[in-house]
């Protein structure tokens, strides 16, 4: 198959430094692309000289990672033919065959439309990543959470995730997708900008009866918050606002404004909760995200292809966390 890494740049130079050679070392079956969101430091000189054979699509401006990646593959597509789209963040250092696994998952299966490895921690690589970890599900409440990671706990790879099963939705740290469904579901949602599109693009294909797989046969390995720090309200603000809102575009009617509401409330107990535990700033990014939320709900409602609620994969987690202490997957109900 014909395969295409694709890495979204914007200030990274350091990390494509870092974390670059292992995927041009590992990915022989594959061919690079880096693009750049309109950076301002010098990665393109450095991209130039010390890896001539990556190709550089420059993007006019900083467009996020959502429209980033979208008008960066639009271009990438024009001029090269490419069966299986790897969409790799700057961060993440791959391992020696992680590529064979994932191209035999898609060759094996035509139902499959996207694959995500195993993602393990950069910095303590004997324990899962955050983003993805051994696959993503959703519990009844619309939260999402991982095999590996149950919100900030994350557990020690052992092998208990090393199989191969369908989930509800894939890391964008290392999403593999095939071309056609890319541009079936005319890629990233842009409204997003980042945080949760790779969840409402696995949510769309699940609507659209197409397969989200894990395989746990090829491991990454994840540095996380290379580009937003985990602590940035920001990214808080945009985790909540856009978790609303891909809740608003996939549900039914009758299931998702009585989720919705139920969000909402919990929400306004999180920033509370963050208002003591982390600062002011977090509070106030969850109360921007409800406005954020209202002004683009007739935008989500307009995009909407709603699917039945039957993706549900366990039961009131945040409450069986917190409430019930049940910090591993395995003891989840």
């Amino acid at each position: 198959m014909k395969t295409g890494i694709i890495i979204l740049n914007w200030n990274g130079k350091k990390l494509l430094g870092e974390f670059l050679p292992s995927v041009v070392e590992h990915s022989k079956e594959a061919k690079i692309f880096v693009i750049d969101n309109a950076s301002t430091d010098d990665s393109i000189d450095f991209l130039i000289k010390q890896f001539p054979q990556i190709k550089i699509i420059q993007n006019p401006e900083n467009q996020g990672f959502a429209k980033g990646y979208n008008r960066g593959i639009q271009s990438i597509l024009k001029e090269f033919q490419l069966d299986v789209l790897c969409l790799l963040n700057s961060d993440v250092k791959v391992s020696e065959n992680w590529l064979p696994p994932i191209l035999e998952l898609f060759k094996t299966n035509q139902e499959i439309a996207v694959v995500q490895p195993k993602i393990l921690d950069y910095k303590n690589p004997n324990y899962f990543e955050y983003a993805g970890a051994g696959g993503g599900f959703l519990d009844n409440l619309g939260y999402p959470f991982c095999r590996g990671r149950i919100f900030w706990t994350l557990e020690e790879d052992k092998g208990q995730y090393d199989d191969i099963l369908p989930v509800f939705w894939a890391s964008g740290a290392c999403f593999f997708i095939r071309v056609e469904d890319f541009i079936v579901q005319n890629g990233f949602d842009e409204s997003y900008f980042a945080h949760m599109e790779e969840i409402d693009l696995c949510w769309r294909l699940n609507n659209s009866k197409r397969k989200i797989y894990y395989c746990g046969k090829s491991t990454v390995y994840h540095l996380g918050g290379g580009t937003l720090k985990s602590n940035n309200p920001q990214k808080t603000y945009l985790n909540f606002r856009n978790s609303l809102g891909t809740l608003a575009k996939n549900l039914p009617a009758y299931w998702g404004f009585p989720l919705i509401f139920t969000r909402l409330s919990l929400d306004g107990i999180t920033g509370i909760v963050f208002l003591f535990y982390e600062s002011w700033a977090h509070c106030w990014a969850i109360v921007r995200s409800h406005f954020g939320f209202y002004k683009r709900l007739p935008v989500y409602l307009k995009n909407r292809k709603a699917g039945k609620p039957d993706y549900f994969h366990k039961k009131w987690v945040p409450f069986q966390y917190f409430l019930f202490k049940r910090k591993y997957y395995k003891e989840l109900k």
